[in-house]
Formats: C-alpha cells, structure tokens, sequence
C-alpha cells in the first residue's frame, strides 16, 4: 500500500507541475510567439519561394545566408526578443543550439520517435537566464520534400553542393529525408 501510495504521488507531480505552467499569462505568451512566428516564416518562405522562382536553389542559397538572418534581426528588434533558428545539425555555426535548445530539439526527436507529427511540435518555458527569468519556445520546422531537400538532403547537386560549401564550410544541415525535424525557431523574451 505505502508503495503504491508513493508511486501515485511521484505520478502526480509532472501533472501538477504542466498545470502550473498552464497559466492565462503562459498561453498568452505562447500565442503571442505563435504569431511572431508564423509572420517570420511567412515572410522567409515569401523570400525563398521567389529566390526559387527567379534563380532556382542557388539563389535560395543567398536568401537564407543574408536575408533569413535580417528577417530574424528585424522581428527581434521589433518584439524586444531574441528570435531565430537553431538545429541539432546547423548549416551556420552561428546557429547552434544552446544547453536549452538542444534539449528541446532532443526531446522533439524523441516525440517524432513516438509517432508524433513534427509539425504540431512546439515547447515553452519560464527558466532562469544569466540571473534573469526568461520566457523560452521553440517550434519544431519538419522537412518538406520540396524544396528543403534541394539543399538539406542526401542528393544534393554538386553546383548546389558547392555553393553550400562555400558559403557554410562547417554545414551539417545535410542528409535530411522528408518529415524529419531540420531543426526548429526559437524565441527567449525577457521577463520584468
């Protein structure tokens, strides 16, 4: 009896603790990085999709080195938060994932493992950051057969090939398979 009264209480805590976090301010704040993504991914995917259009893969090649990067600097400047992607296998350095984001991209794996659909796959959280709290999300970006697998799959032409290397002599971002998670956006807003 006294076992299984532990076991139930130790059940219990990570229910009670994802409750707590189910506060009216938390889904306000998820919602609220919902949008700022989705407008950032909108206006990236705008950008690409006319790269591709006018110049092919290589000129999306461009758009992600320069523009994605603006896109991102922009959103942050307007929000105040820190808004950009990050992937277990980054094609820019610049965009590793920190201790928290590779935690996140792990479990995302984990889930997709599981049978979930990366494409519904978000996290948030409140941690505490350089002595702040911050509010932390991520949404993971699923690989789509096109275009992502111009530049991010196994068959990569060699003129593309050699624009990645060029550009990204470090790329990891390579031998993804449609439906696998590329990696994902990532916002941290600072709290008061």
């Amino acid at each position: 009896m006294k076992k299984h009264l532990i076991a139930m209480l130790l059940c219990a805590i990570p229910a009670i603790q994802v409750a707590a976090a189910d506060t009216p301010e938390m889904e306000q704040r998820i919602k609220e990085s919902r949008a700022v993504l989705k407008a950032f991914a909108a206006e990236l995917k705008g950008e690409l999709k006319n790269a591709l259009d006018k110049g092919g893969p290589l000129q999306a090649i461009t758009v992600c080195s320069t523009v994605a990067p603006t896109i991102a600097r922009e959103q942050s400047r307007k929000h105040g938060w820190q808004i950009g992607r990050t992937s277990l296998k980054p094609r820019n350095p610049d965009n590793a994932p920190d201790d928290w984001e590779k935690k996140v991209l792990e479990r995302f794996e984990s889930r997709k493992s599981a049978g979930e659909n990366p494409r519904r796959m978000e996290h948030a959280e409140i941690i505490e950051q350089n002595g702040k709290r911050v509010f932390r999300y991520m949404k993971a970006i699923p690989t789509a057969e096109k275009p992502c697998l111009l530049c991010h799959g196994s068959h990569i032409e060699p003129d593309i090939a050699a624009a990645l290397d060029k550009l990204y002599p470090k790329d990891q971002a390579r031998g993804f398979k449609a439906g696998d998670i590329r990696g994902a956006f990532t916002i941290t807003r600072p709290l008061p």
